[in-house]
Order: structure tokens, then sequence, then C-alpha cells
């Protein structure tokens, strides 16, 4: 059995939880003895027996793996549809009907809706995703495997706590770190964010950074960090966990800060209820810095008394999860 990992988008142009996730899927699967290689576009000898994909193919190459005898796995983020409220999706899945029936395949093929009906399988992060690939999509709910994000070991330690929050997320609006920041100086709560923008220029970064340089004594920032070892020092040695993205999958960020034991502030969303339920503390993503900055504070004073109880998967755990549908859908 030999796996082909495959992405839309190269590592090169934009970083975030997305690569993460599939360079330690691909580490973990190969410490169980799974074969598995990124595939060579270039290289028409490569041979592989199942194609997992990070993303959503088109209809076009999900055919031609299937006429070549290989399986296709699809493991797209849901992130911005499984954000929005109930009647955005509803209209989303309207307009998705009639431009289904009234505009021409050649238009439709490139959004590559079909390919939710043409799939072997489709991997959801959460039973929130596994619900949209149905319910918009009409993906069969029988192909549909819920498998969440791992951990790796070094973040499986004792929480110490500490006098300060922690945030790691790349500094964009979606992640409304600068908002996080401007709350936090009002409330007068130290908070380290952890991460780096998309492009150095960003309108948006620049403002964090002013926000920042005006309030060093609350707000903390030395970039990204991607020494694995001290990110779980942070965690450990925090006094609690916040992210308030309005958009999100399954924040590894989340799961690795809740392997230490770190008490979760996390925006009111269904990836984050449906993940952490009762084990999380929520707020809404619609709050101004202002509205923010009493349930920032509040979290701040109890965050030593909550409980930490929620314990994510380690990648190994996962991956042997992954392992087995492969088989299932390799069998003859």
């Amino acid at each position: 059995m030999k796996i082909l990992f495959d992405h839309n988008l190269p590592f090169a142009l934009a970083h975030g939880g997305f690569q993460i996730q599939i360079e330690q899927t691909k580490a973990a699967l190969e410490k169980i003895g799974v074969e598995v290689e990124y595939v060579r576009w270039w290289d028409e000898q490569q041979k592989g027996s199942l194609i997992h994909f990070f993303g959503r193919p088109s209809e076009g190459y999900v055919a031609l793996a299937q006429a070549k005898g290989m399986k296709v796995v699809v493991a797209e983020l849901h992130t911005g549809m499984g954000s929005r409220s109930i009647n955005a999706r509803r209209a989303q899945k309207a307009v998705m009907l009639i431009t289904q029936t009234f505009l021409p395949k050649m238009f439709t093929a490139k959004l590559a809706w079909q390919t939710y009906r043409q799939a072997d399988a489709f991997i959801a992060l959460t039973p929130w995703e596994a619900e949209i690939m149905h319910d918009m999509f009409a993906a069969d709910p029988n192909r549909i495997h819920v498998v969440p994000n791992g951990v790796e070991p070094v973040f499986f330690r004792k929480h110490a706590g500490g006098t300060h929050l922690v945030c790691t997320a790349a500094i964009h609006p979606r992640k409304r770190v600068l908002e996080l920041a401007q709350a936090a100086a009002r409330a007068c709560v130290p908070v380290w964010i952890v991460g780096k923008p998309y492009a150095e220029s960003d309108v948006y970064h620049q403002r964090f950074l002013a926000l920042q340089r005006a309030h060093p004594e609350w707000i903390r920032y030395e970039g990204a960090i991607s020494d694995r070892e001290k990110m779980a020092q942070i965690y450990s040695g925090a006094r609690g966990f916040v992210l308030l993205s309005t958009q999100e999958s399954l924040s590894l960020s989340a799961l690795e800060a809740a392997a230490t034991g770190c008490p979760l502030l996390l925006s009111d969303l269904p990836w984050a209820r449906t993940s952490f339920g009762t084990q999380a503390q929520y707020v809404s993503v619609h709050l101004t810095d202002a509205a923010l900055a009493p349930t920032l504070r509040n979290f701040y004073d109890r965050a030593p008394t909550l409980p930490a109880t929620f314990q994510p998967l380690s990648w190994e755990q996962v991956v042997v999860s992954l392992a087995a549908i492969y088989k299932q859908l390799l069998r003859p």
C-alpha cells in the first residue's frame, strides 16, 4: 500500500495549520509502516494505491485517478462555510442548486461540487464539518469519516500556569489578533501573541505592530516560533489560551494548548463547540474590543480555577484510524 499526498497550494505561499497537519500526518503514518509520498506532478512513472488530497480536487482529477485504479480520499477544510450562520448557508445552498440547474457544465465543473459524489472517501476534522459535507454537497454519509488532528508528544505535559494569556495565530483579520490586543490593553491583561503575517507590508499587521509598541507592558510579540519544545513550554507556562478567529476548522494551536492543560477561551462557533464542548470558555466573534475587554478580564481572573480535562489525540492515534480507512478502501 503506497499513499500519495497532494495539495493545491504550495507551502511557500501560505503558512498555517494545514501545512502542519499534512507534515505530521505523513510522518506519523511512516512511523507505523505506511509508505507515503508527495505527488510529483512531473513524474509520470510515480505509482500509488490511493491519493489523499488535502483540499478539493477537480472532477477531472478524481476521474483520472480512478481510471488509473487509484482511490481518492478528499480532506477539505470548510473553514468559511462552517463559520457562517444557518441563514447564510441556506442561501448559499439555494444558489448552488440554481447554478447547477441552469448554468453550463463547463462552468460548474470548475467549482468541483461533483467531487463530493465522485471521491471514494472524505475526511472531516469535526462532526460539524461532516455535517457540512453531507448537507451542502450531498456527500454520502457512509463515505464520510471524522478524524481530528493530532498533537505531538512534546505537548502532553503538566500545566504550570503563569501570568499571561497566549494566542498563537497568523496576524490576519480572520484571526482577530489586533482586536484581542486592543481588548487586552483596555483590560490591562498581559497577552503574548505568537505568529506572523502573510506579508510584512500588510496594513492589519502594521496596525498591530503600532499597538504593540504603544502598549508593551500588556502586549508581547516576538513573531512566530517554530521550535515545538519552546511552544510547548509557552502553552504550559501560560495562564490561558485565547483564539478569537471569525473562521476556523479545527485549530491545531488550541489542541496543543489543551494537551498541556491550558484553559481555553475560543470563538463561539460550531467547530469549537463540537470539539471542546463544556471544556472550554466561549465568546462571540461579533464583540468589539471594548465589549470584549471585560470578558477577557473575567477569563484571566478565573483561569487558575477552570478545569482542564480535554485530552486531544496523539498523531499516532490519528493515523491508526486513517490507515484503517485506507485499508478498507483498498480491500479487494
